[in-house]
């Protein structure tokens, strides 16, 4: 994802680096009915040749326009995958851009899953075959994507000494290669050549935004060759970042992100293709925002399909960052941390819970205006379903809930010290003064302070005018001579995906000092908020007024549906439905209801449980069918 002030003009000034290789909808018999564009070949099963002729793409030797739209089947529930890819190809489109999220299909060192849930990629793309869609694969390994640290595992950073996007560090290294070893034998035959739908492989991911050492994109590229892939291949990235770093990958198609100047572009790829690698209609959200982010592309449409460029709609339909999947963005030292909201709508055409919006039924007649078949129908949204105001009740205190706590003498990242990658840790100590300034440095990301058990106030590492800005708290004055026990619980975001701030390690990873005095000694309580935690509190209640209680409430269902929870009375938690984590809320908004897929309910009784750092009185949450209240 470029960051929108390194962007040139053009499209929309953009962010992003996600594309997955999706393709359109129809059922096979929609697809060879309908055919294409003009008469264009579509993904039959057979061996097709898709390749590169002067400056031009060209499939079975005939020249040939990409019309792709992204989206991630991490992001979509597997069974709404089928319609989303209908309403891209209903929407005009030919081929369907796709992410691989690495850290979703590895866990742990030679851990994979590609099988379970919205894992199954081969299936998606199956899909996108069977509804007569090509597929453009964005496999990373990194891929930005606005995900938790780029899609890149969060294990890499239980390294102490980590580099990432480099062959200079072996741990790196040889994690890339594993993963190459399990994604390649399962994407070579859904290569075009061997009768799949994809057409061509993206070399990692707006490099040049990172790095300059063209020989890792050239690994890269040698890696997929040696496990049998042997392309063709495209770069995506921003046009001044390749011109500035000169790492164009020759031989490949170069796609660019967020800008539209072809002339100066097609200088650099000599005669290979040069597209739109990422073409803006949206924009991503982050916490604080003014209001959710929104796009205008029409124009640049009109013009790409008028002068029969290839280009990819990052994104044609974004879906939702469930669980603990949100990226971040940040300085390249860190600073200006931007974490992103749970709902990854991002203004695109097709909504995130895959309703037209204008922007849509606007592109589709674009889009049907440059074709000889008509378009199939715009499918149905699914049901979506709204409940009434119901008042959760306090079932469990995280205090009554501690582990057994590690004993540090300094502060250290939670990946170095639980191996831990998400969630909250808690460290907790005596100290010998009153009313002294308490001091956090390296927080990461956003800490309630308690002093003997009392709520004191809290510190973010946001840089938000809404937000305190700092990192001092005043502790209250304590009787003369008497310690007060300091509890600092850390709350944090997803890991920065883009830049240089590749190791944003979580917890505190700097000092915590106490006026002047650095304060040593602590014992750290590891609360990593996953399955194995929730299922085991303890459902006794301690003291209400202190902020860290866990809420309950049940929702009987006669019916099921799409649903849009709505956390406007909450401060700042996390959300769960019938044990699965829907994501975070936040009351600085803009996102103040979380999207719950009719897949996550069940009909009878369901159990929604709230996690909230502030509150301690509970306050309504009702079920609505928009985002925007």
């Amino acid at each position: 994802m470029l960051r929108r002030d390194f962007l040139r003009i053009a499209v929309l000034t953009p962010c992003i680096a996600t594309s997955l290789g999706l393709q359109a909808f129809g059922s096979q018999a929609t697809a060879a009915q309908t055919g294409s564009a003009a008469g264009e070949p579509l993904p039959d099963g057979r061996p097709h040749r898709f390749g590169f002729g002067v400056r031009q793409f060209q499939l079975d030797g005939q020249p040939f326009q990409i019309r792709s739209g992204e989206m991630h089947p991490a992001r979509i529930p597997a069974e709404y995958w089928l319609h989303r890819i209908r309403m891209a190809k209903a929407m005009g489109l030919n081929t369907i851009a796709v992410y691989l999220m690495w850290n979703a299909l590895e866990s742990e060192p030679g851990v994979f899953d590609l099988k379970t849930g919205n894992r199954d990629f081969v299936h998606f793309i199956e899909l996108c075959q069977q509804e007569g869609m090509w597929v453009y694969l964005r496999p990373g390994p990194y891929v930005c994507a606005e995900w938790d640290f780029g899609g890149l595992p969060p294990y890499l950073l239980h390294e102490p000494d980590i580099r990432v996007r480099t062959w200079s560090d072996p741990h790196y290294t040889q994690a890339v290669k594993r993963y190459l070893d399990v994604i390649a034998p399962a994407v070579a035959p859904l290569m075009a050549n061997r009768g799949g739908p994809i057409l061509m492989m993206q070399i990692e991911n707006e490099y040049a935004s990172f790095g300059h050492d063209l020989s890792y994109l050239e690994q890269l590229r040698t890696m997929w060759r040696e496990r049998g892939i042997e392309g063709p291949f495209s770069i995506s990235d921003g046009l001044a970042q390749v011109r500035e770093k000169k790492t164009y990958l020759p031989g490949a198609a170069l796609g660019l992100d967020g800008d539209t100047d072809f002339a100066t572009a097609q200088t650099i790829a000599g005669n290979a293709p040069v597209w739109i690698g990422e073409g803006y209609p949206g924009w991503l959200t982050h916490w604080g925002d003014a209001d959710f982010q929104r796009g205008d592309y029409a124009d640049t449409l009109r013009d790409l399909l008028e002068q029969g460029r290839s280009f990819n709609l990052y994104v044609v339909h974004g879906g939702t960052n469930f669980g603990f999947t949100a990226g971040a963005n940040a300085k390249g030292d860190y600073s200006n941390f931007e974490p992103v909201i749970t709902s990854y709508d991002y203004g695109a055409p097709i909504n995130e819970r895959g309703e037209a919006t204008p922007e849509y039924h606007t592109f589709r007649k674009l889009l049907a205006a440059h074709r000889q078949q008509p378009l199939p129908a715009v499918p149905a949204p699914p049901p979506a379903i709204r409940f009434a105001p119901m008042m959760p009740v306090a079932y469990a205190s995280l205090w009554d809930n501690l582990p057994a706590a590690t004993a540090v003498r300094k502060p250290q990242a939670n990946e170095l010290l639980f191996a831990q990658d998400h969630g909250l840790v808690m460290y907790r100590r005596r100290v010998p003064a009153a009313g002294a300034a308490l001091t956090i440095d390296g927080l990461r990301d956003y800490a309630v302070v308690f002093s003997d058990g009392r709520y004191v106030d809290y510190l973010s590492r946001v840089q938000n005018p809404r937000l305190r800005r700092g990192h001092r708290i005043d502790l209250p004055v304590a009787g003369e001579g008497e310690d007060q026990l300091v509890d600092i619980l850390v709350d944090s975001f997803g890991h920065v995906g883009y830049g240089q701030a590749m190791a944003d390690r979580k917890g505190i990873v700097g000092s915590i000092r106490l006026d002047d005095e650095e304060l040593e000694n602590w014992a750290v309580y590891s609360l990593p908020l996953d399955g194995g935690f929730i299922g085991q509190l303890k459902t006794v209640v301690g003291t209400a007024s202190r902020p860290g209680i866990f809420f309950k409430v049940v929702l009987r269902l006669d019916q099921l549906g799409d649903s849009y929870i709505d956390m406007a009375g909450w401060a700042k938690g996390y959300l769960w439905v019938n044990g699965r984590l829907l994501g975070r809320y936040w009351n600085i908004g803009p996102q103040q209801r979380l999207y719950c897929p009719a897949s996550w309910f069940r009909h009878g009784d369901n159990e929604l449980m709230i996690f909230d750092l502030h509150q301690t009185a509970a306050a309504p949450i009702f079920g609505a069918t928009t985002l925007h209240a």
